[in-house]
């Protein structure tokens, strides 16, 4: 999928890693979300891959696309009559709209030129053809008047809403991975011929090289690569001889198993997988998504509803079979209301040229 534009937050998510001992404890006390927000609909195979491929045939000719929340139809934003016939032919719906993912970034380079602001991210809604500003209550009075009229000279192609909390890196607590003083949690195992290793946050592999699966325990695994800020991905070599499973740990005594990677598509139903939080529900609201963080910005990020808290950092975002991103970071959870980032995994593994199993 065609993406200029990055960001993310922090959420971690948890990995089945039963082989080295993760994410077979509870370590800590783990805070329930009050109420689970309104899920998504389900993406199949066919409309991941349409999602893709018309995103890519487009061009400027589209806006994105979305899962329609009563049908669950896969629908292609199109900017002309020609378009709207060639994402029909392909047996997708096709919705005329006034911008194009161009004019959309073009508004996002506005804010981000005029407006890049600690507490703030914004990211395209297909769904409604504008770009999804959210601002987070450290954003003082001062600055949000500064946002608004940036916003406001760009018409009604940007939308702000205030959030509660404040955006933040989800590194502390729970019984997941821990290098340099810190938690974390793993996303997906992933391998590269006969080699296995784990794909998490950035901003936790960033701390330290060697990983363990418990607090001053043996080492499991080697950081050997990490990009963040800008990025939010890193990966971890297994260097104890283990050859985990590829799956994800459901704390109900029951486990996920994983066999696709894909794009989020906004409207979707996905789930979150983290050891502190647990498994919390949500949909994906926008794509394209720049947050900013105090130690700097974070690019092409997906935002969903799905509640996260400290040590969430790394974790999964999944639905059913298929890994859709690895959780950064959030404004944390109030009721139905979680502003959940994550960093999408299909571009981390092919920066590291490996793949779910």
């Amino acid at each position: 999928m065609r993406r200029t534009l990055r960001a993310r937050i922090c959420l971690s998510l948890l990995i089945a890693l039963p082989a080295v001992g993760l994410g077979t404890g509870t370590a800590g006390a783990a805070p329930e979300p009050t109420a689970q927000p309104t899920a998504g609909v389900s993406a199949s195979a066919t409309q991941y891959s349409l999602h893709s491929s018309l995103d890519r045939a487009l061009g400027d000719h589209t806006a994105g696309s979305y899962l329609d929340a009563k049908s669950g139809e896969l629908v292609v934003t199109v900017t002309d009559a020609a378009s709207a016939e060639r994402v029909r032919a392909a047996g997708a719906r096709a919705e005329i709209v006034r911008r194009d993912t161009a004019q959309l970034e073009s508004a996002m380079a506005t804010l981000e030129s005029k407006a890049k602001i600690t507490g703030t991210s914004w990211g395209i809604d297909p769904a409604t053809n504008q770009v999804s500003v959210e601002a987070d209550q450290s954003v003082s009075a001062f600055s949000l008047a500064r946002l608004e009229k940036v916003a406001a000279s760009l018409g009604d192609a940007v939308r702000i809403k205030r959030v509660p909390g404040v955006f933040k890196k989800e590194v502390a607590g729970g019984d997941a991975i821990y290098g340099g003083g810190f938690r974390c949690s793993a996303a997906f195992n992933v391998s590269k011929g006969t080699l296995r290793y784990f794909v998490t946050a950035g901003h936790c592999t960033n701390s330290a090289t060697s990983w363990s699966a418990t607090s001053g325990g043996a080492a499991i695994g080697t950081r050997e690569g990490t990009s963040f800020p800008t990025n939010d991905y890193g990966i971890v070599r297994y260097t104890n001889g283990s050859s985990p499973a590829g799956n994800v740990n459901l704390y109900n005594g029951s486990f996920q198993e994983i066999s696709s990677a894909a794009d989020a598509i906004v409207g979707q139903a996905i789930r979150k997988s983290g050891s502190t939080t647990k498994v919390t529900s949500g949909n994906v609201t926008a794509v394209n998504v720049t947050v900013n963080y105090g130690d700097g910005p974070v690019y092409n990020m997906v935002r969903t509803t799905a509640c996260s808290a400290g040590g969430d950092s790394g974790g999964a975002h999944f639905a059913g079979t298929t890994a859709l991103g690895i959780h950064s970071g959030s404004s944390g959870c109030t009721g139905t209301n979680g502003s959940a980032i994550h960093q999408p995994v299909r571009e981390a593994l092919t920066a590291y040229g490996v793949v779910v199993y």
